[in-house]
């Protein structure tokens, strides 16, 4: 039976107090970083959650007081980038110099006996509370004082050694009830424990977000980009070691590499090419390969290729076809242009921005092969200044990429739905595979771009700029389309090593939680780089590393959060976010059942401006973050600079490895990081010249995002209540049912095509978010009105409530089924569009279903989506 009865604690441990020099430095009080909605709706930051000692027996929760009005920023060291202060080993004597007493003074024996007498005090008045089974069989303390046989005046003294004796058996006998009692009450619940010294919450908070270093994030972005290192290769399983090694230094539980033999393409020396073969005066054959990023001394770089690409050699008339989405080879086809057995030539970026779907729209159009190069309009000098004046792609920069179909497979492209684990027979055929391209397709230089373009010159339709089509590429005196009956002849070569079982390593490591330890904040970022991806994705990956560094030292100084947290540095990303798929799908149910978060750092650093990505359930937790954290140069929180610039969370496409977490597992996901104006992406000059020169002098910004990220984690992994808003999400739902609604009538739905049971799903949603959200409030009024303290009864209720709002996600899979042609994808609020990959739909099986004209399936999908959305809403009540 659960014991309603309150538990006290004793007040917990603090983090290192600062030293003389840091503590007359001019630093900025510790309420400078809370933020206003963070200090009026949080009850930890109104001292709730206090100095926290191990959860009582059997009871598993870090307790919170209101006894302390001690400001927060006397427990916690405040250390600068400079620190010397700044390793595990002096927070280790800080504390030794803090708790250290004089044992011979007067005082210290003074502070030790009251401490005890109160810890004594505790334990009787806790004993007092038991209600055990046996209790009713027990006399009361007053009922044996009063019959305590009193002896009349003084004690005879023949008998006092015998009376002694007594007493003394009656002590032992009452301590071993007392320790039996102790036991058989499960105060002590070992099974359920894990060590670990309890920290003031808001000490926490300051710890990571003060020991954020950026001199050790340059010094390993400088490590990370020192070689290519593609997916597969020598070079990813290099610093799959150094992560892991990262992992081991900081202390974390079972660090690992996890391995799966998946799909992967490689480019072969001198295996492509592009060139005009006829008319013969015409005749030319492209560079391909970039100049060499570093000469002094050299380097060696990746070839340029695309990944997941088909194999082949492919002769046929150029046909110029914009930015290659289907729209654009509409209008060709409209004005008498036909791609049957051509070349196509697009550009990055535009109408259509995943290069996948570039090339498909090229196959689909009746094409042979596809190009995409990068034109200077989006990338280039015409931006500003290239690289290496600048931060713009040079002329002879080749951006690389997947052409892999993720909208349609995400993962291994030939285990769809199932782990590529090591002897694994189960496959698919790479054949007429829906997860790759038919058509052979190569990225190339605008350099080289130049002279197909003018080439074209007189052959097809002439272009102008009031249609969109003409690009920046210099001496490119008119913009024509080609056409198929006069165009020059291109050949487009693409040999390259297939391997269809290419091992990748996933590393991963481990902070077990103290409370609900099953339970899993997923912290990720991807590795590999298609070349020595110093902004992608190696900002990313040292603010991670420089992440796992202070959360060691957290759990090397005795923390532990309330729930697990696992660090994943992700393989083979670049190519289809493959080891993030593999790995839920080797997980997915655990992950369904366990997966509170996932966190998700791409690229970390590209500019100044935060965004991020995700469910609006984040909101409130993102909001605590950017409330208490300012940007170096302007001197504003990002929270002020977010309203500014009225950003919103965006929504989730298919760019990075949140996808299986969000879409298969269902666990809420969210993509952080800085945005800002374009840099060399994919190419060779991604690198750590470009960054410390362009991207981030300084790594303040790297700086900047560990402490956002840091921050995150602990509001997702430590905070009692799951910071999640799920008012807020059904909001959001409510304007995609509207928005739905307008996208309906733009595609002109019948009339027989009905909305209403979505929208009802949605209203009631609403309503019920709002009533479940209701319990937050009386969970710390509760606290507040018990003295800080919970009872084991209050407790269940609180970690009950939590799993019900990370269940919510999980509730909206359609398990069974999946979205209609694209079954991998189970989620019916969000997913990839189908037509554009890096772009989210919102109810996607709706929306494939208008865009493909079945408004008979619509409907179905409508109902089942109100099904789904009504059900999960009403869980969250039960």
């Amino acid at each position: 039976m659960v014991d309603e009865k309150p538990n006290k604690y004793i007040r917990e441990e603090t983090l290192p107090i600062p030293t003389y020099e840091e503590a007359t430095s001019s630093r900025s009080p510790s309420h400078s970083f809370l933020g206003a909605s963070e200090v009026s709706h949080d009850a930890e930051r109104q001292g709730l959650l206090e100095r926290r000692s191990p959860a009582p027996p059997g009871d598993n929760y870090r307790p919170p007081e209101v006894e302390s009005v001690r400001s927060s920023a006397d427990f916690l060291s405040s250390t600068g980038n400079n620190s010397a202060r700044s390793s595990v080993e002096g927070s280790r004597h800080e504390i030794i110099q803090m708790d250290m007493e004089d044992p011979l003074s007067e005082q210290a024996q003074s502070q030790m006996g009251t401490r005890l007498s109160k810890r004594i005090s505790s334990i009787t008045n806790g004993l007092s509370s038991l209600n055990l089974p046996f209790r009713q069989w027990l006399p009361s303390l007053e009922y044996v004082r009063a019959h305590i046989p009193r002896m009349p005046g003084r004690f005879p003294e023949a008998l006092k050694p015998g009376w002694i004796m007594v007493v003394r058996f009656f002590a032992l006998v009452f301590v071993l009830t007392v320790v039996y009692i102790v036991f058989i009450s499960n105060i002590f619940s070992f099974r359920q424990r894990r060590s670990g010294q309890m920290y003031d919450p808001e000490s926490v908070r300051m710890f990571v977000q003060e020991h954020v270093n950026a001199t050790n994030i340059q010094l390993h972005l400088e490590h990370l980009t020192r070689f290519d290192h593609i997916a597969g290769t020598e070079g990813s399983y290099v610093l799959a070691k150094y992560v892991e090694a990262a992992f081991h230094a900081a202390g974390l539980d079972s660090p690992m590499l996890e391995r799966f033999d998946v799909y992967l393409n490689y480019p072969t020396e001198g295996g492509r090419e592009v060139a005009i073969v006829n008319p013969s005066d015409l005749v030319w054959k492209g560079k391909i390969e970039e100049e060499l990023a570093y000469t002094d001394p050299p380097r060696e770089q990746t070839l340029v290729f695309h990944g997941l690409s088909k194999s082949g050699n492919v002769t046929g008339p150029l046909i110029y076809a914009n930015y290659g989405s289907r729209e654009d080879f509409e209008w060709l086809q409209n004005n008498g242009i036909s791609v049957e057995g051509g070349i196509a030539l697009v550009r990055y970026y535009g109408s259509q921005t995943d290069r996948a779907l570039k090339v498909k729209a090229a196959e689909l159009a009746g094409a042979v092969g596809c190009i995409i190069y990068s034109d200077p309009n989006e990338d280039g000098f015409v931006k500003g200044e290239p690289y290496p004046g600048g931060r713009y792609m040079p002329a002879d920069g080749v951006q690389r990429g997947t052409v892999g179909l993720t909208s349609w497979i995400v993962g291994d492209v030939l285990s769809p739905g199932f782990a590529s684990l090591p002897g694994e027979k189960k496959r698919i055929s790479k054949e007429n595979n829906p997860g790759l391209n038919n058509i052979p397709s190569i990225p190339l230089s605008w350099r080289d771009a130049q002279k197909l373009l003018q080439s074209l010159k007189g052959h097809g339709k002439q272009l102008n700029n009031n249609l969109g089509w003409v690009g920046g590429v210099p001496d490119v005196d008119e913009w024509w389309t080609g056409t198929k009956e006069s165009s020059p002849m291109v050949n487009l070569r693409n040999e390259q090593d297939e391997v269809e079982r290419q091992p990748i390593y996933n590393v991963l490591g481990d902070i077990i939680g103290i409370e609900q330890p099953e339970k899993v904040v997923i912290v990720g970022n991807h590795r590999d780089a298609w070349g020595f991806g110093a902004v992608d994705p190696g900002s990313g990956t040292a603010v991670f590393l420089e992440v796992v560094r202070i959360f060691g030292d957290l759990k090397n100084l005795g923390w532990r959060p309330m729930r697990s947290i696992q660090f994943a540095s992700w393989d083979a990303e670049e190519y289809n976010l493959i080891g993030s798929t593999e790995h839920v799908e080797s997980r997915t149910e655990d992950l369904r059942r366990n997966g509170f978060a996932y966190i998700n750092v791409d690229v970390a650093v590209q500019g100044s401006d935060f965004r991020a990505a995700g469910p609006a359930l984040f909101e409130k937790s993102l909001f605590h973050v950017l409330g208490r954290t300012s940007d170096p140069l302007s001197n504003k929180t990002l929270r002020s600079l977010w309203d500014e610039r009225n950003r919103k969370i965006e929504g989730l496409g298919a760019g990075s490895d949140y996808v299986a977490f969000q879409d298969i597992a269902g666990m809420s996901s969210i993509d952080l990081g800085f945005h800002g104006e374009p840099f060399p992406y994919h190419s060779s000059y991604d690198n750590f010249q470009w960054m410390s020169q362009f991207g981030d002098p300084g790594f303040l910004y790297h700086r900047l995002m560990g402490q956002v990220w840091a921050l995150l984690i602990l509001e997702l992994a430590d905070r009692p209540v799951l910071p999640f808003d799920l008012e807020a999400y059904a909001r959001s739902i409510k304007d995609y049912v509207r928005d739905l609604d307008q996208y309906s009538h733009t595609k002109e739905a019948p009339a027989a095509f009905d909305l209403k049971p979505l929208s009802d799903a949605a209203d009631a949603t609403v309503q019920r978010t709002r009533k479940f959200h209701e319990w937050d409030q009386v969970w710390t009024q509760n606290i507040y009105g018990m003295g800080g303290m919970e009872s084991n009864a209050l407790m269940v209720m609180r970690m009950n409530h939590n799993n019900k709002m990370a269940n919510f996600e999980t509730d909206l899979l359609d398990v069974a089924g999946g979205l209609p042609g694209r079954e991998q994808y189970k989620h019916v609020i969000f997913a990839p569009q189908a037509w554009s990959g890096y772009d989210e739909a919102v109810f996607p099986g709706i929306r494939d279903a208008i865009d493909g004209g079945d408004w008979h399936l619509a409907q179905k999908q409508v109902e089942k989506v109100a099904m789904l959305l009504a059900r999960a809403s009403q869980r969250l009540l039960e």
